[in-house]
């Protein structure tokens, strides 16, 4: 993956979340301040924008441009917990002007440490955290195992799926969410939903980079 492909994931991951940003905010509004979607379609517009102003060269330095817009843009928990994510993903990646699969992943695991260092959440506590986890876990194992780049995130995007659709039986136990108890089951995390819509991002433009790349051989 060269800083093209990563530009191409952040612009398909706005255009995500902005078409689904009232489904985010309605989720949000059943746990919390009700402006998740709100809050991270301004953060993700503007990562495009700082993206399409400055054109950075390499992955790393894709990911250092949106997460700083995120933590300047982004209002809510939000923005510190994906800004952090994606800078620390950033710094694991380095200044390479290609990563391989490997190195995405020890990218996405670095952020998820990241977020959990500053979120201090678990996964069962209904948080981003149950849906980046098992995608963390289920990319590496596809790695692990021979798989390619295209397998790994499309199995990535389909664990965070899972994780997003237990969290609807969980208790919060972290943020605002956690004040309303009891309330809070029976209804997805906003957070975790908006993880799902990111890595499900990434996993489309990997799976078209593959089509591109057999069509060429």
């Amino acid at each position: 993956m060269d800083a093209s492909m990563f530009r191409a994931w952040i612009h398909e991951a706005a255009r995500s979340v902005t078409e689904n940003a009232d489904h985010l905010t309605r989720l949000d509004s059943a746990v919390g301040d009700a402006d998740h979607g709100i809050n991270m379609r301004r953060g993700l517009q503007a990562a495009v924008v700082m993206l399409d102003e400055t054109n950075p060269s390499t992955p790393g330095a894709v990911l250092a441009a949106v997460g700083r817009a995120l933590i300047s843009k982004t209002g809510g928990a939000s923005g510190p917990l994906y800004g952090t994510g994606f800078r620390q993903a950033a710094r694991t990646l380095g200044d390479e002007p290609d990563v391989s699969a490997a190195q995405l992943g020890a990218g996405l695991a670095a952020a998820l440490t990241g977020i959990q260092r500053i979120g201090a959440a678990l996964e069962g506590d209904k948080t981003m955290i149950d849906a980046l986890s098992p995608a963390v876990t289920a990319y590496q194992a596809v790695i692990d195992t021979g798989g390619d780049l295209a397998n790994a995130t499309r199995a990535a995007s389909d664990a965070a799926v899972r994780g997003l659709k237990q969290t609807a039986d969980m208790q919060a136990r972290k943020g605002r969410a956690s004040y309303l108890g009891a309330r809070t089951i029976g209804h997805e995390d906003p957070g975790a939903a908006s993880t799902v819509l990111i890595l499900s991002a990434l996993a489309t433009v990997c799976s078209a980079g593959e089509r591109r790349a057999e069509g060429h051989q």
